[in-house]
């Protein structure tokens, strides 16, 4: 069984080549790297196709500019695809994702279609954030687990593992979102078609290098995305019923 772990960048140099170390190190010999550069004008898309060009285990997708994070995550998702991938994850650059959590998460994949490295799972919890950014989260994953039905605890989290039957299921160029509101859209598709979703406890930890890419206008448009998902989820109830 194949494996590749999608990391979107974007002016991240400083911390990809410690993060690809990190992840080679780690004793999974069948799992590769795509980097999703979006035209990073500190260089990181070079560098990555330095590593690429002396490691096969790391392919490099590049893309005109930054076009958001949703579509990276598509970007990487057909490259996977195309590759043949069995188990496709997805993590952050900055290491708030831990590499080292990966193989937790792929031997949880074993039992489920989708697994969640997640925050609010006993065992799960964040380091280095301050009381409104933790309010804010756990705010804004109550809010969503509401809205939409969901029994997942970490609805945003973008440390994630899907099998390729999850999606090739699923339509990726009809997802509307993008950015951060794109995790919350693909994870109520995953659940409304019926696939188990597990999830295996992380603590995340704020970036050490680089500065963080969430801004008000993500947060609104996280917003807008459950609301949108709320109201398509009565009218299949009321279809249903």
């Amino acid at each position: 069984m194949t494996a590749s772990v999608i990391v979107p960048t974007y002016n991240e140099r400083e911390n990809l080549e410690p993060l690809i170390r990190t992840i080679t190190g780690l004793d999974l010999p069948n799992l590769s790297i795509v980097i999703v550069d979006d035209n990073s004008p500190d260089g990181t898309g070079q560098l990555a196709d330095q590593w690429a060009s002396q490691d096969q285990r790391v392919r490099v997708v590049h893309r005109p500019g930054k076009l958001g994070l949703g579509t990276a995550y598509i970007a990487g998702f057909y490259e996977s695809l195309a590759h043949g991938d069995d188990l496709i994850l997805t993590m952050d650059a900055d290491f708030s994702h831990n590499p080292h959590y990966i193989p937790a998460i792929m031997e949880a994949a074993k039992d489920y279609d989708l697994v969640i490295g997640s925050r609010y799972v006993p065992g799960g919890g964040t380091r280095s954030w301050g009381l409104e950014r933790r309010l804010l989260s756990f705010g804004a994953n109550t809010f969503t687990r509401l809205m939409l039905g969901l029994t997942v605890h970490d609805c945003t989290s973008g440390f994630r593992c899907y099998h390729r039957r999850v999606l090739e299921s699923l339509a990726l160029d009809r997802i509307f979102s993008n950015g951060y509101s794109f995790l919350i859209e693909i994870l109520y598709k995953c659940v409304s078609q019926g696939w188990r979703v597990g999830e295996v406890p992380i603590i995340f930890e704020d970036r050490q290098r680089g500065r963080s890419k969430i801004s008000q206008w993500e947060i609104a448009r996280a917003l807008y995305t459950v609301l949108r998902l709320s109201k398509d989820r009565f009218l299949r109830r009321g279809q249903s019923s």
